[in-house]
């Protein structure tokens, strides 16, 4: 094997290996946020009588999620609730607009 070949090698396992590092990172920087998204378009845990993705039937569903920048849920606007009160993301599932029956 000539010397310009193990050089390339040698780069292409080191590229590879930081591009695995950059891929984990970037998986970390995203959290499960509850209630932010629109019917049918959570990432998953839509309660049940769901499957996953795509599950939900309520718009801010509270007991499904779907992946946020991290640190950011709870900073999400939201419309309010039909009483008026605040509707906000949360870290963990919530009780609020679920399915009926």
């Amino acid at each position: 094997m000539s010397k310009f070949v193990k050089t390339v090698a040698v780069a292409g396992a080191v590229a590879a290996a930081l591009a695995a590092q950059t891929t984990t990172a970037t998986a970390q920087e995203k959290e499960k946020c509850f209630g932010v998204s629109l019917a049918g378009q959570n990432d998953c845990a839509a309660g049940p009588g769901t499957t996953c993705a795509g599950t939900s039937v309520n718009d801010y569903q509270g007991n499904a999620w779907t992946l946020v920048d991290a640190g950011t849920c709870t900073e999400i606007e939201l419309p309010a609730m039909a009483d008026g009160s605040a509707r906000m993301g949360s870290l963990e599932a919530l009780e609020r607009d679920l399915p009926q029956g």
